[in-house]
Parts: structure tokens; C-alpha cells; sequence
């Protein structure tokens, strides 16, 4: 279990800019440290189509992602993954077996693409 985050006022927890998104395509990242796959997610027409290396491969197979809508941060600055260039942070959680499984986040209902969470 992680440690709590230090308390932070509204205005900044604003900056943070989490939408809702739907795979578009996936695939396996073997050349990544950890086993991750590849993701491309559509974010609606505001912000468009966005890629990512996450580390979900223990839980999910690639075949089965195209068509899942997850939440995702897409206001951070592009970061070089290995090969991969990611656009976005996936958000998961750990699955608390300690070996860095991760769950997706995801809505529970069908919500358009681009929506912010709030």
C-alpha cells in the first residue's frame, strides 16, 4: 500500500485533466522493461487520438481492449517510452498482489469520449 499524497487545494487538483477515452488498437510492447502493451485511444474530436505504453499485460490481452473506454490524463507532456512515444497516462490500480499487476480505471456506463472527470 502507497502513502497518502500530500493535501492539495482544488484550484490545483484542476490541473489535471482526466478524461474518458476509447481503445482504439492495442498490442503487445515486448521491448518494454515491463510487460506493457501498446494502446491508441480516441478522446473525442476536443483532443483527438492519443497513444500509450502501459503496464496491464497481466491482466489483459490486447485482442480484447479495442472498444474498452478507460480514464486517462492527457495533459501531460509526451514522454519517451523505450521506442514509444506516450501522449497520455492510462490510470490503473495496483491489484495489490505486489507485482505490479494493474487494473484499469474505467466508467461504468458508456460516456462520450472526451468527457472530464469531475
Amino acid at each position: 500500500m502507497s502513502e497518502q499524497a500530500p493535501e492539495i487545494g482544488f484550484d490545483e487538483f484542476l490541473k489535471v485533466d482526466v478524461r474518458a477515452g476509447t481503445v482504439l488498437h492495442a498490442e503487445p510492447y515486448p521491448e518494454a522493461r515491463k510487460p506493457a502493451i501498446k494502446l491508441w485511444i480516441d478522446f473525442g474530436p476536443e483532443i483527438g487520438e492519443r497513444k500509450t505504453s502501459a503496464q496491464i499485460a497481466k491482466h489483459y490481452d490486447p485482442a480484447t481492449l479495442p472498444g474498452r473506454q478507460v480514464l486517462a490524463v492527457v495533459n501531460f507532456p509526451a514522454k519517451q517510452i523505450g521506442k514509444f512515444m506516450s501522449e497520455c497516462l492510462v490510470l490503473g490500480l495496483d491489484d495489490g498482489e505486489g507485482d505490479a499487476g494493474i487494473v484499469l480505471l474505467r466508467p461504468d456506463q458508456a460516456v462520450p469520449n472526451g468527457q472530464r472527470m469531475h
